[in-house]
């Protein structure tokens, strides 16, 4: 899809709120992340170079730390500190020590002696040396180190929007996932230009005093900061804050949570955190009480989220999922309202073309072109047991396989990059891009139905928010989440708006 000067000015107009809020999301997370960083690589950088041995080991381990992936230290730390701010602030910190300690460590190395040799003639004692001869010869270098951090920090920092953070990630994400070009553009264009900023005015401070570089540095810092800090560490007002994963029907389905507790309980104050990406973020953050609701499905609890015997994958498979789920949840303190009517389920999807000249109808049918596939799933797909590797086993089937974000496999596919995916049956873009789901004629996939998940303690705090969910139960066929989809995706409409419509034509809203 193709970005015309006027989508990306109308998309400009239409989200300036939302961009002026994750714009300034932006700022505290990664000026926070800068000062806190910079308070602890100076000091150690300082204290650490007349000792050479020491200076080599922590440049060796600040280097190793900034080799771990961004999305893999997110992750690791969700189980730890949960999400939000938290595990951001200590993720863009680990990437911004090395270098601003590497730069401090060399400016102050590669003073000439001679200037030390005067200082100590002159009487100085250590600390009146490096505040008035050390640092200001040093601090051009220094403020290079923080000025190339910044420029990572403010980068790195649209990944923060994985977990719950906010921030310019926000809209790169849901550009991505809507096909919406310009919304993407939006996001990334707002962050290269914010970098380019704070790297333009931190080589002007290059220039100008030592004195007057560290008070401008530092008032921008603990500006900034300084909000955030208190943001983080005032406690706030009791809310409800219901999660959900990347894409569309997930955000719908929020946003109908959303409106039913608010039609009963007008004064709960509900938070809503959508496009959280992966399963095991939003499970380990639900575990961890960092939110209170997501929803989630039947199958995926069953293959992912639990143990079940084999016994009970095949009880599940003749149609008792959701008991079975439920049971195997309630051993993690975990409960799963009865779920919506339509099944969700996985599913091995190819161009209505490509099908056609193979007269492809199942998935059975691609064993008489296993030599012609190639495949594009997502990487949780890839790993499920009711995915690739079932496929594999139930179909005796193997072919060349990629990993692509959900939100660009169909792109991949309608582009002919790979000729066959997964996707899911209420998925907007077979019936926008006319593809064909192919018939699990093995019975691979389980039964995917929807439902809130959450904890048994919350649930047994808030029966009034219980009620509502369950209006709920057996609503939504896959024909109706099929157009709701295709709506927010295509049609453009927000999920907000799509979520309540629905809830007012059925009888649930007011």
């Amino acid at each position: 899809m193709e970005i015309t000067v006027n989508a990306f000015i109308q998309t400009l107009m239409t989200r300036r709120g939302e961009l002026w809020t994750a714009l300034l999301q932006h700022l505290q997370l990664s000026l926070l992340a800068l000062l806190i960083a910079t308070i602890i690589a100076v000091p150690l950088a300082i204290w650490v170079q007349p000792h050479k041995k020491i200076a080599n080991v922590l440049l060796q381990l600040t280097g190793i730390l900034q080799t771990i992936p961004s999305l893999a230290l997110l992750g690791l730390l969700i189980p730890f500190v949960g999400i939000g701010n938290l595990p951001a602030i200590i993720a863009l910190v680990v990437y911004a020590l090395l270098p601003i300690f590497q730069n401090t460590y060399v400016g102050l190395d590669e003073i000439d002696p001679s200037y030390e040799e005067a200082a100590t003639a002159f009487g100085l004692s250590r600390l009146q040396k490096l505040v008035r001869v050390e640092l200001p010869l040093a601090m051009p270098v220094i403020i290079s180190g923080i000025r190339t951090a910044t420029v990572l920090i403010i980068g790195t920092a649209t990944l923060a929007a994985l977990i719950g953070a906010g921030g310019l990630g926000t809209f790169i994400l849901l550009g991505i996932d809507r096909n919406d070009p310009a919304l993407t553009l939006l996001g990334a264009l707002a962050a290269a230009l914010l970098a380019i900023l704070f790297s333009f005015g931190l080589q002007l401070l290059q220039k100008v005093r030592w004195r007057y570089s560290v008070m401008a540095l530092g008032a921008i810092l603990l500006g900034f900061g300084g909000v955030a800090t208190y943001q983080a560490v005032v406690k706030p007002q009791e809310e409800v804050v219901i999660a959900g994963k990347l894409g569309s029907e997930p955000d719908i389905l929020i946003n109908m949570y959303k409106e039913l507790i608010t039609a009963k309980s007008p004064n709960t104050k509900v938070t809503l955190k959508p496009n959280f990406g992966q399963t095991s973020f939003l499970f380990n953050a639900l575990k961890s009480n960092q939110i209170d609701i997501y929803p989630e499905f039947t199958g995926t609890v069953l293959e992912s989220l639990t143990k079940p015997t084999k016994t009970q994958l095949k009880q599940a498979a003749a149609g008792d999922s959701y008991q079975i789920a439920n049971d195997l949840l309630k051993k993690q303190q975990l409960t799963m309202l009865p779920p919506m009517q339509y099944n969700n389920t996985y599913a091995v999807v190819v161009t209505q073309k490509f099908a056609k000249q193979y007269q492809l109808k199942t998935i059975s049918d691609l064993n008489k072109v296993t030599g012609q596939l190639h495949a594009g799933f997502d990487l949780e797909f890839i790993d499920r047991r009711d995915g690739y590797r079932g496929i594999k086993d139930v179909y005796g089937l193997q072919f060349q396989v990629k990993s692509l974000d959900a939100s660009l496999r169909y792109q991949a596919l309608t582009k002919g990059t790979v000729n066959i995916t997964d996707g899911y049956t209420t998925d907007s873009q077979l019936r926008q891009y006319h593809l064909l789901a192919l018939q699990d004629d093995r019975k691979l996939f389980p039964t995917y139905r929807g439902a809130p998940l959450m904890s048994q303690k919350f649930a047994k705090a808030h029966p009034t928010i219980v009620a509502q969910l369950k209006k709920l139960t057996n609503q939504i066929t896959e024909k109706q989440m099929q157009e709701m989809n295709y709506e927010v995706n295509v049609l453009k409409e927000k999920p907000s708006t799509v979520a309540k419509k629905y809830l007012t034509q059925q009888g649930l809203l007011k």
